[in-house]
């Protein structure tokens, strides 16, 4: 543990947040990537693993892959049994579903050890509104692989809209305490300046309401310290996890995690793109590992807290 690497304000970097592709099969409205790169611009499975090795270096114990939809890439069992050989803690994946029945079996035979799954709605008429595909069913058949598989624990994060599906939340934590999953309720972020994402802002639905309630009937409580010190509710032999906006100086104080963009960037913060640390040029440039690791510590040192404490 005495080779984790600090930012400039002493926070360890625990997880590391790779963002393989920003291609998805799904187009959820809400959704806020930034285009379609094509497939060239991606890392490879040696470019990864070239970065895993640093990150192994440096302390980070924590692999989560994302995308847009990670498991679009036909390389994703190669890409896990790669990681799993660097023996990490924990290694993940944030999936939509829809291909999971695929390759459930497959990654968790070759390392992964759990997974989470966006899955707003139970309803296929909402289903399709949400996300413009016909897809519920193969997501749900993938969250049942996933179980089948042995992946656990499996999350299903659900964002939580005003008018869309907010009159579900009971119906999707009696799905999840059937199947033993764990029910993340997202809220949704309000954004300013940008008149696209602020017509978003009517489909916010305030989640304090919701907390104080779970306050009053949980059998327990959990807070998890480096996690925004969300809290975990136990409640009917099921659990219910709060996932609220990272707009707070609390977060940013706790906050132990670094990203990779699909381009191959180090993204110190999830709020900024004025400060990222290219590394898959240098890469692709024949550098050598040493040079690669002097790069990715200055990318963890460019990190800043968004919110800073203004007392």
């Amino acid at each position: 543990m005495n080779n984790i690497v600090k930012d400039k304000y002493q926070r360890p970097i625990i997880s590391l947040r790779i963002s393989i592709t920003n291609r998805c099969n799904v187009s959820c409205f809400y959704c806020h990537h930034d285009g379609i790169l094509p497939k060239n611009y991606e890392m490879t499975v040696d470019e990864i693993y070239k970065i895993l090795k640093i990150a192994k270096k440096v302390g980070i114990s924590k692999i989560r892959y994302s995308g847009g939809e990670p498991l679009i890439r036909d390389d994703i069992v190669e890409i896990i049994k790669k990681t799993s050989s660097l023996n990490f803690k924990d290694v993940s994946i944030t999936t939509n579903g829809t291909l999971l029945s695929k390759y459930a079996n497959d990654l968790a035979k070759h390392g992964l050890k759990r997974i989470n799954v966006s899955f707003d709605t139970l309803n296929p008429e909402t289903y399709k509104c949400i996300t413009k595909k016909d897809y519920m069913e193969d997501a749900k058949n993938g969250i049942i692989a996933a179980i089948e598989g042995g992946l656990y624990p499996v999350k299903i994060n659900m964002v939580v809209m005003k008018g869309i599906n907010d009159n579900e939340i009971d119906e999707m934590f009696e799905f999840c305490k059937k199947h033993g999953l764990v029910l993340q309720l997202i809220e949704l972020l309000k954004t300013d300046g940008c008149e696209e994402n602020e017509k978003l802002n009517k489909y916010h639905y305030d989640m304090e309401p919701l907390e104080q309630k779970f306050e009053k009937i949980a059998d327990k409580i959990k807070t998890r310290k480096f996690m925004q010190e969300r809290k975990k509710y136990y409640i009917d032999d099921g659990e219910i996890e709060l996932v609220k906006p990272m707009d707070n100086t609390e977060f940013c104080e706790n906050c132990t995690r670094l990203r990779i963009t699909p381009e191959g960037k180090i993204k110190p913060c999830l709020l900024r793109n004025d400060n990222l640390t290219d590394l898959l040029k240098p890469i692709r440039d024949g550098i050598s590992e040493e040079e690669l690791e002097k790069i990715f510590i200055e990318g963890i040192y460019k990190r800043e807290p968004y919110y800073a404490d203004e007392k």
